[in-house]
């Protein structure tokens, strides 16, 4: 770890974050969650949110795709996706719901505003998103796709949106 110039868990609860958070939106598979938790870990996320039937730590399935992430990263648990969402937007956030609808812009188009706070929010592996969560949402963001499947892993799209964003606003080093 000391070759590739990691940080401590104690060292990562102090560094500054980036202006980030994961609502994770009734998702199902815990691996899924892990794997959030490892991509957050790896972009400075300040916190997960994890809503309604989504799994929390500890578990070991959880555990097994997040390697040690569930010590670093700070996460929340709520009954109710739309209770982070108000909680995120009374603080500031700009809630962002990653959705294939009709009115969502293609991420490479959307431009994320300097000195603002997002809320990233990924939805259930099936059904996708909330609808009163979409309503809620400042912005409704959809990674184009050029294949025959209609939809992308929320691990792969949560990576995918994470790093434009963190690209975008000028933080990865």
């Amino acid at each position: 770890m000391d070759e590739l110039n990691r940080l401590s868990v104690e060292e990562f609860k102090e560094v500054k974050k980036s202006p980030l958070v994961i609502v994770l939106d009734n998702i199902r598979s815990l691996n899924n969650v892990g794997s959030s938790f490892r991509t957050a870990d790896a972009f400075l996320i300040e916190k997960i949110y994890l809503c309604g039937i989504t799994g929390t730590p500890p578990h070991r399935d959880i555990q097994k795709t997040a390697l040690g992430a569930t010590d670093s990263v700070a996460w929340e648990y709520k009954s109710n996706t739309l209770e982070a969402i108000a909680e995120l937007k009374q603080n500031g956030f700009e809630i962002c719901a990653f959705e294939q609808v009709d009115k969502s812009v293609m991420l490479h188009e959307f431009q994320p505003k300097e000195g603002k706070k997002y809320a990233l929010v990924f939805g259930n592996e099936v059904f996708g998103v909330e609808e009163e969560v979409i309503n809620a949402s400042d912005h409704l963001i959809e990674i184009p796709q050029l294949g025959t499947k209609h939809s992308l892993n929320i691990s792969v799209t949560l990576g995918i949106g994470i790093w434009d964003f963190m690209s975008k606003m000028g933080l990865l080093k």
